[in-house]
């Protein structure tokens, strides 16, 4: 993650998320991102909505409610793909591609009860840094 400096200009629950997020309580994320996103109503909101989604979606994934896994997986690109390829420190393509690999034997199943379970190490972590080519922090 970023610097504490750079981490003052993030909401504290962004961050709490992040740090629930990449420890794999994937609940505890998806609970303070949703504080967070009930209360915003900026620019920002879809973007909060989509790592909720993701959140759950590994929660799913880690109970083998592949079903909703899968769902929660496609929903959360509609509300992340706006913002790609970067945004709130997020490298959402790499962010992206690192879910698509997680997540690639329960979007190729046909089965209708598949059973899969979830592959530790290709489990997406999420690390803030500043925006490429820019020189500045992300705001």
């Amino acid at each position: 993650m970023m610097s504490s400096a750079a981490d003052a200009s993030y909401d504290p629950r962004y961050l709490e998320g992040i740090e629930f997020f990449n420890q794999c309580e994937f609940f505890e994320s998806h609970e303070v991102w949703e504080d967070l996103w009930t209360e915003y109503h900026g620019p920002d909101r879809g973007f909060y909505q989509g790592l909720i989604q993701v959140a759950v979606a590994l929660h799913h994934f880690g109970n083998s409610n592949i079903r909703g896994a899968k769902k929660l997986n496609l929903g959360c690109r509609k509300y992340l793909d706006p913002y790609r390829p970067f945004h709130l420190g997020l490298d959402l393509d790499q962010f992206l591609a690192q879910l698509d690999r997680c997540f690639a034997a329960v979007m190729a199943s046909e089965e209708e009860f598949p059973r899969l379970e979830i592959d530790a190490e290709l489990i997406p972590e999420i690390h803030l840094t500043a925006e490429p080519n820019s020189g500045r922090s992300p705001s």
